[in-house]
């Protein structure tokens, strides 16, 4: 059915006027949660009859505004929350951020565009101005090398200090491709564990094979691997498995296999006798024969041998030898099965993690950013798991969306390193804007540079007054202090950088100041607005989108 036009279209003035009252409805409301001295934004529940929603996230408030009652001022609601989702989709923060360069930008740049400025040229000049913004953060930017940094890192994002030490903890060991699964736990507080080796969520097919009856477990030393995406129907297709097994002497086994027919699991359950032979079988991990194959070339590499591939008609007749992978020890429980210590070439796989890591950093991709994230670690070896506990179920979720979202912070500060926090890295670009502005002669050229040096400026202000202060004052002085030094909103102190050790990740500043800036340019040029009257009965996510690479 094609959606009627029963409202009638906006066009300007009116538009600009529109986007910026809807834009500054949904970012005021964001703009309290910004900082170390966050305001709470309190949410009404709509399907039931609880207490509000108590919030500091700005993507989260964000997602849970649907639709704004005038059709107009929507539209720039909408425009401003899409632009919120995916930022903090991408890099788990920098929504608040983002919404307050966004409004200092947007606004400017329409008294610019109603004072009679060319909004096109205006946009222009404000996307170069952008790369210079870019720039400088990039040149700012130092590599995350302590756990205290780290802890810190987690700390501006979460206000969480007992989670932000254990995330410190976690990344110092498992490092910045280490894999850290955060799970809800029944307790109340947080517990973690490291998990030696690499695992894959799949488990033994069948309960009799599990030896540890207690923990519902079985282990191996020394044992050989097949690796197969195959389809085994019959008996007699895992006979030349077996034969060559007990040909080599190999006394433990693990089988992985797409699929096993209750036959074929009767014989291996028959020969499962470890005092001569131990065997092990579990499904091959992924879902769709693209994540399958990747897990056979990543397990291949990590423990050698080949893989046994279906699309290319391979069977186990003609195995051999040298066609097993090995491992110093294999472990399976009902849901998972994990390797420790694969006997794979290490030159191969160092180039394998070399590659995966330069696709990971090539892609916007945001979907294949996370596998390739996922199949590194996997090489790599370093596994934890976070849980995360509470007081109750509400509690318990909040806490455990806050640290994912911490996660993703101190991932990208080892990734990409961390920035001056406070919006202090922002107020480091005024210089090199300050010189654009001066060399400026077009009038759209000079006012993008003023816009762009009072944004940059705006995120600062904004945490100054979160924190109770005066930002003109706090600014000033700031200033006067010279470089290396910040403020520190809790102490209302300004103070050398090394004393407070204020960091925020790069990615997300970065990815902020983008978002914000050129979202605003954008806005700038839309000159007419035409309504639909079906809507949504829900929030609808975004699509996953690209991540820009800053």
């Amino acid at each position: 059915m094609t959606p009627t036009l029963r409202l009638p279209p906006v066009f300007q003035p009116t538009t600009h006027k529109a986007l910026m009252a809807g834009a500054d409805i949904l970012i005021n409301a964001i703009r309290p949660t910004l900082g170390p001295v966050p305001r709470i934004v309190a949410i009404d529940r709509t399907l039931d009859h609880c207490s509000p929603e108590l919030l500091d996230s700005g993507g989260t408030i964000a997602k849970r505004v649907i639709q704004l009652p005038d059709y107009r001022a929507d539209m720039g609601a909408m425009f401003v929350r899409d632009m919120f989702w995916r930022l903090q989709d991408q890099e788990g923060d920098g929504t608040a951020t983002a919404a307050v360069i966004f409004q200092a930008t947007f606004n400017e740049g329409v008294r610019m565009i109603t004072a009679g400025l060319n909004a096109r040229r205006l946009q222009g000049f404000l996307e170069e101005g952008i790369q210079v913004v870019i720039e400088e953060l990039r040149r700012q930017t130092q590599p995350a090398t302590t756990s205290s940094q780290l802890v810190q890192v987690a700390y501006t994002v979460c206000q969480d200090r007992e989670l932000s030490e254990l995330l410190g903890e976690i990344f110092s060991i498992i490092g910045s491709y280490g894999r850290l699964e955060v799970r809800e736990d029944a307790g109340r507080g947080l517990r973690h564990e490291y998990v030696e080796g690499t695992y894959w969520e799949r488990g033994l097919i069948s309960q009799h094979m599990v030896a540890d009856v207690k923990r519902m477990r079985s282990e191996m030393e020394d044992a050989a691997i097949v690796f197969s995406d195959l389809r085994i129907r019959h008996p007699q297709d895992i006979l030349p498995v077996l034969i060559a097994a007990v040909k080599a002497n190999y006394r433990r086994l693990l089988l992985i296999a797409d699929e096993l027919s209750d036959s074929a699991i009767s014989l291996l359950l028959a020969n499962n006798k470890p005092a001569h032979m131990q065997i092990l079988a579990v499904k091959t991990p992924g879902y769709g024969p693209e994540q399958q194959a990747a897990f056979l070339e990543d397990g291949t590499i990590l423990c050698g041998g080949r893989a046994f591939v279906r699309s290319a008609g391979d069977t186990f007749a003609s195995i051999r030898k040298e066609d097993f992978g090995h491992a110093r020890r294999v472990w399976a429980d009902l849901h998972n099965f994990g390797v420790i210590g694969g006997k794979g070439d290490a030159r191969w796989r160092r180039r394998h993690v070399a590659t995966l890591r330069a696709l990971h950093t090539e892609t916007g991709d945001l979907v294949l950013r996370d596998k390739l994230q996922d199949r590194i670690g996997r090489l790599l070896g370093g596994s934890a798991t976070l849980r995360v506990g509470g007081a109750s179920t509400p509690e318990i979720k909040a806490r455990k969306e806050l640290a994912e979202r911490a996660v993703k912070a101190v991932r990208g500060a080892l990734q990409e390193g961390i920035l001056p926090g406070g919006g202090v890295a922002l107020l480091g670009c005024r210089p090199a804007l300050q010189a654009r502005l001066d060399a400026a002669c077009i009038p759209e050229e000079r006012a993008a540079y003023r816009i762009l040096l009072n944004a940059v400026t705006e995120p600062f202000r904004t945490i100054v007054a979160n924190a109770g202060y005066s930002p003109s004052a706090i600014l000033v002085a700031l200033d006067y202090a010279g470089p290396g030094h910040i403020f520190d909103a809790l102490s209302g102190n300004i103070v050398p950088m090394e004393t407070a050790a204020i960091y925020d990740p790069a990615n997300i500043v970065k990815a902020a100041a983008y978002a914000g800036l050129s979202s605003a340019a954008l806005a700038l040029t839309i000159d007419v607005l035409v309504h639909r009257t079906e809507q949504p009965s829900h929030a609808l996510p975004p699509s996953p989108g690209r991540r820009k690479q800053l």
